[in-house]
Parts: C-alpha cells; sequence; structure tokens
C-alpha cells in the first residue's frame, strides 16, 4: 500500500505565489478532500481567509445528492459559508459570464474515474472554455485514475455521437488522470486557457485507487466504492438498455440483470477463457428505484479477482451480446432522452459508433469487433503519453 498525495494536498503545503490576492472559485463535490477527509473549500478558505468567493457543482450537485441522469441542481448558497454556489447541472451545463464575474482563478478539484462517458471531464472542458473566453485561470488539482494510468480500452468515439457524455474522440477508458486529460482537451482540441495543474507526489501509472492509500469517497452516488469504479468502464452500457444495471441497489454496476434474464443458460454457454481476471456469480436483486423497481431481477454479480487482467469494456460487451442471443424477445435498447440527447439513441451515446452496436445486435464475432478499433486505439494511446504527468 502507497500513500500519495493529491494535487489539493500539494496545493495547500506549497501554493503558488501568483494565488495571493486573487479571486477564488472552487469547482468540487463530497470527494474533493484530503487524507484527513478535510473539504477543499474548507481548507481553502482556511488558507486564503475571504479569497472563495464562489463555489461550482457538477452533476448529482456539491453534495452529490442526486442520484440519476439528467437530475439537475439548482444555484444556491452555501448553508455554512454563504459563498453562491453555481450549478453547472443546472438550467445550464456551460459557466456563464455572471457565474465567473466574481473570480479570477477557478480551482478544479473533482475525482474523475476514468471513463469516457463520466461527465465530469465535459463540465472541466465546458469551464476550460469559458475561462479563454472571460479570461481566468483555471488550476486543476490532480487526482488518481482510479482504474489505472496504465491500461486503455475500447473504440474512439465518432463524431456523430458527440454529447454531454463523450465530447471528443477518446476511448471508453482513457488511462489519464484528470489533470492529464484536460492538457490533452486543452491543447488538442484548440481551447488554450490558461491552465496549470497542479500534481500529485508518489502516484504511479500502474495503481488502482485501492493501491493509493486514500479515502475513497463516492464522486457520485452509484459509485459507492473502488469496485463499482472498476467495473463501470463496461457495466455502464447496461444503461442503454432495459437491463438494469444495478441502480436503486447497494450494489450498482456490480451488479445487473432483469426479470426476463435466465442467467444459468448464460453462464452454460459463455467461454469462461474469454472473461479473465473475474468471477460471474448468479444473484437475484430488487431495484428500488430506477429500471424494474420492486421486481425481482435475475442476473450476475461481478468479482474482480485480477484487475490487471479483467477488461472492463470488453467484458460487457460479450455479456450484452449473450442476453442478445437469448433474450432477443424480451431485450431492448433503452429510447431517449439521455444526458440531454432527445432523438439518438442513448446507446449509440455510450458505445460511441453506432456501428459498434449494429454488429453486437447482428451477433458478430466480439473479437473481430474489437479489432477493428485497436489501431485507432493505439494511435490515441501513443498520442496522449505527450500529457502524461508520471512515470
Amino acid at each position: 500500500m502507497f500513500c500519495i498525495q493529491t494535487g489539493l494536498e500539494n496545493f495547500m503545503d506549497s501554493p503558488p505565489r501568483w494565488i495571493l490576492g486573487n479571486r477564488i472559485g472552487l469547482l468540487c463535490n463530497p470527494a474533493s478532500v484530503d487524507r484527513t477527509f478535510s473539504h477543499a473549500g474548507d481548507l481553502i478558505r482556511r488558507k486564503f481567509p475571504d479569497r472563495l468567493k464562489a463555489l461550482y457543482s457538477p452533476q448529482h450537485g456539491l453534495f452529490a445528492e442526486k442520484q440519476d441522469n439528467m437530475i439537475e441542481s439548482d444555484d444556491m448558497v452555501h448553508p455554512s459559508s454563504k459563498i453562491p454556489v453555481f450549478s453547472l447541472y443546472g438550467r445550464t451545463r456551460i459557466p456563464e459570464k455572471t457565474m465567473l464575474d466574481p473570480i479570477d482563478i477557478l480551482i478544479i478539484d473533482l475525482q474523475d474515474v476514468g471513463t469516457r462517458v463520466y461527465t465530469f471531464i465535459y463540465t472541466v472542458s465546458y469551464c476550460l472554455e469559458a475561462a479563454k473566453k472571460y479570461g481566468k485561470k483555471v488550476v486543476v488539482l490532480d487526482r488518481p485514475n482510479p482504474v489505472t494510468g496504465s491500461m486503455t480500452e475500447g473504440n474512439l468515439l465518432t463524431l456523430e455521437c458527440a454529447s454531454f457524455v463523450g465530447r471528443y474522440p477518446i476511448p471508453m477508458r482513457h488511462g489519464l488522470t484528470i489533470g492529464e486529460l484536460s492538457l490533452l482537451i486543452n491543447h488538442d482540441h484548440h481551447i488554450d486557457a490558461d491552465l496549470e495543474v497542479i500534481p500529485m507526489q508518489g502516484w504511479k501509472r500502474k495503481m488502482f485507487f485501492q493501491d493509493t492509500g486514500l479515502p475513497w469517497i463516492s464522486p457520485s452516488p452509484n459509485l459507492p466504492s473502488p469496485v463499482s469504479a472498476m467495473v463501470y468502464p463496461g457495466q455502464v452500457l447496461w444503461e442503454g438498455t432495459n437491463v438494469s444495471e444495478g441502480r436503486g441497489t447497494t450494489l450498482p454496476f456490480e451488479i445487473f440483470g432483469a426479470p426476463f434474464m435466465n442467467p444459468e443458460l448464460l453462464l452454460s454457454t459463455l467461454d469462461k477463457n474469454k472473461f479473465p481476471g473475474i468471477i460471474l456469480r448468479p444473484v437475484v436483486f430488487e431495484p428500488t428505484s430506477n429500471k424494474w423497481k420492486g421486481s425481482a431481477c435475475k442476473g450476475f454479480q461481478i468479482h474482480v479477482t485480477n484487475p490487471y487482467e479483467f477488461m472492463p469494456y470488453i467484458t460487457t460487451l460479450r455479456l450484452l451480446q449473450a442476453v442478445i442471443s437469448h433474450h432477443g424477445d424480451r431485450f431492448q435498447w433503452k429510447g431517449p432522452p439521455y444526458e440531454y440527447e432527445f432523438e439518438r439513441q442513448p446507446i449509440d451515446l455510450i458505445i460511441g459508433d453506432p456501428s459498434i452496436r449494429r454488429r453486437i445486435q447482428n451477433l458478430d464475432d466480439i473479437d473481430q469487433i474489437e479489432k477493428s478499433w485497436l489501431e485507432g486505439l493505439k494511435t490515441f494511446t501513443e498520442a496522449s503519453k505527450r500529457f502524461h504527468l508520471y512515470t
């Protein structure tokens, strides 16, 4: 077990001289803490009295209290500090001039989960664009990629699938920290904002979150543990279907199922050699909210036995195709809306390429489908190394 310092901790230990005298804004949520569980907002207020002028909240709200997608947060006044809180997942997802007028520097301290469809990175991208437009500086306090910075996986997003769950051609599992990805977006997509990343100390690219010695605080309600984050790059696909991804249970994304699923039948036809690093354990669960609320769902829990062998995206694609093959009469793709897209199919926005959804549905060989994206994935992986901050 290692013990690393986050960007927040490095910033508090050695704040840049240029921060002094400037008005500060902070984009944060409950996961924006140091190893003693002290929140970034409280630390900044104590370190720089009267300098913190505004807070900003991403999807799920300042307190990560909003359970589901497209559940908006309102602007508010923080109940204890009396600082204004501007929601970046409410009536707008793009910072407006009036939101940034109170500040000179926007500090961002968010725990990303290393997956293309997680919206925090696109909130950061909109902040970079707004900061460039309105003459503000952005400082990203870096945090670990909980599913390592040494592994990438999946197809690149195609432009026809661009949305708030995917603005740029990156793979499902991108292998970058939020600081590194901010640098890539700012440079490669020609935003050119005044951006600085405060790096971590001691983090290594092969680390999973469990290796860091840091406390896990849920960045959003349905990622309650490092294991839920580990399976998320694949299990998020079920959001585009009528199969429950485990929302409304205590094991979101770790379990999945539906009343019509037959786990024994699926297990009997799956090639176990194609599912390295995990055990699929049949379960029955009853969601208290979301899909199949109050109905007994039959499915599986994914138990990760070797995280370095487990490839979550291709694993869920195989499971998805098996469900379609055996339960095609009951299985359905979920219809829109999904993350403020009201026409395109949610699964296409999540997968990021409609041709892959069609090939899965046509029962094309998964290994051949995977081969179709390997060249693009290799190109991204090599090109992204320009922005690596850690060995």
